[in-house]
């Protein structure tokens, strides 16, 4: 009996990414092949690769020249955002056999077995991202604890910072019926939580369905999405990922507060607290959108997480701009931010606007708002130390311990004889750490 190949994935960037090897991996895997881990010696290594860092072409050639190292014969095929935005300065990367754009990932089987080891120049295959109009479901495994779900794909926002649209095309999704038979799928792996992904959620719907002839409203779909998931009793969790403040309706807002499967945690894009800034974004919504959002949130769940994304140094912030943004969110009852220094990105409008913010300003403003959501953080763990939270425990770095994350997303600590690896027990959330990042709970408080 023939040895069979091996393959090994590496992935790059966001939850969506994550989900999507896993799908190619899987396809490997009915295919015959052996997958093995990406620190092993393989036949065919596989990239997913991120456009959104600045870093992207740095951390591409340090993984295919860390794959190569260790098997010089081995094919080394790279896909993803940045592949499908740069695939011929992939293909000149010493190493890489074989690039493939976004509607041409899922047929990667079609080109592997053909592959012959690339003389200096990868093989491209990358057509024209405007032609993709195919979704393709995913969803991340061998994590038994959390599975990222993708649920929708591309985007049809023009925001003027952003590549993803000219990586990934126009906004397609799944349907209800197989975004629910996959979650059943993902229980019976015997994983607790599942984190709805794509590239932009809120808009669910489009591709998938058409009602007497028209498109259904945008508006209500993801609401549909969210009611049939929420039936699906063998998941004991569920998440919403990163969801646009101008799609996230009260009708969700107020169904995620009755559920018991959904989780009371949010995040919500931002990128500026100043409505001329948001303007210049080509954001859907103003700040005062945003706020009301947040306010609803906290009427009707006191106890709900929300972050945000913020993007400093964006060409024409200026210091009264950028502390208008900080002000703004000091007085927002959001929990975290994840900041991002704004870096010019080719083929984009904003890359051709005038007042670029010098790049060490940038870097100063980022700091900033980060002590700021050290701060907002640490307040909203203060609030909730002295309750019983329920906790999806998980592995910790150090044995003595387990983590895991409360149903509204407070980071907790606990002896590891105090629970059980993938169980949910509610616990008495007594003490902030020290540098204010997990809260160590005082033991379990029922079991489940």
């Amino acid at each position: 009996m023939a040895t069979p190949r091996t393959v090994a994935f590496h992935t790059l960037g966001c939850k969506l990414n994550y989900a999507e090897t896993s799908a190619l991996a899987r396809l490997f895997e009915s295919s015959g092949y052996l997958p093995v881990k990406f620190e092993e010696e393989a036949d065919i290594y596989v990239l997913n690769t991120c456009s959104v860092t600045e870093q992207a072409d740095r951390e591409c050639r340090k993984v295919v020249r860390q794959a190569m190292r260790r098997q010089p014969d081995a094919f080394m095929v790279v896909t993803g955002c940045y592949a499908q935005l740069k695939p011929q300065e992939i293909a000149d990367i010493p190493g890489v056999d074989l690039v493939l754009g976004a509607g041409e990932k899922f047929r990667i089987l079609e080109y592997v077995d053909d592959l012959s080891k690339a003389q200096g120049k990868g093989m491209v295959r990358a057509g024209d991202v405007q032609a993709v109009n195919t979704f393709s479901a995913s969803f991340s495994f061998g994590d038994r604890t959390r599975s990222f779900l993708k649920v929708q794909d591309g985007c049809d926002y023009k925001c003027s910072f952003c590549t993803i649209p000219q990586a990934r095309g126009a906004s397609r999704s799944d349907t209800v019926e197989s975004a629910v038979a996959n979650a059943r799928q993902i229980a019976e792996m015997g994983t607790r939580e599942i984190v709805l992904t794509g590239v932009n959620i809120g808009d669910f719907g489009n591709g998938t369905a058409v009602i007497e002839g028209t498109r259904p409203r945008k508006e209500a779909l993801f609401a549909d999405l969210v009611q049939a998931l929420d039936r699906v009793e063998t998941v004991a969790r569920f998440r919403i990922s990163s969801i646009e403040p101008n799609l996230l309706t009260d009708e969700i807002i107020g169904f995620v507060a009755e559920s018991q499967r959904f989780m009371p945690h949010f995040h919500l894009p931002l990128q500026s607290g100043n409505d001329k800034q948001l303007r210049e974004m080509r954001r859907r919504y103003r700040r005062d959108l945003y706020a009301e959002r947040v306010a609803t949130i906290k009427r009707l769940m006191p106890h709900a997480c929300i972050g945000c994304d913020v993007i400093v140094g964006f060409p024409g912030e200026t210091e009264q701009d950028f502390l208008e943004t900080y002000a703004f969110i000091q007085n927002l009852e959001v929990s975290y931010l994840h900041v991002f220094t704004y870096s010019e990105r080719a083929n984009t409008p904003a890359a051709e606007m005038d007042g670029k913010v010098p790049v060490e300003e940038r870097r100063h403003r980022n700091q900033a708002l980060r002590g700021l959501s050290e701060m907002k953080r640490r307040a909203f763990y203060q609030q909730q130390l002295g309750t019983v939270r329920p906790v999806l425990f998980e592995h910790h770095r150090n044995t003595a311990w387990l983590s895991g994350f409360t149903d509204n997303y407070v980071k907790i600590q606990i002896p590891a004889n105090q629970g059980t690896i993938n169980s949910i027990n509610p616990v008495f959330l007594e003490s902030l750490s020290l540098d204010g990042e997990t809260v160590t709970a005082a033991g379990l408080v029922g079991v489940e």
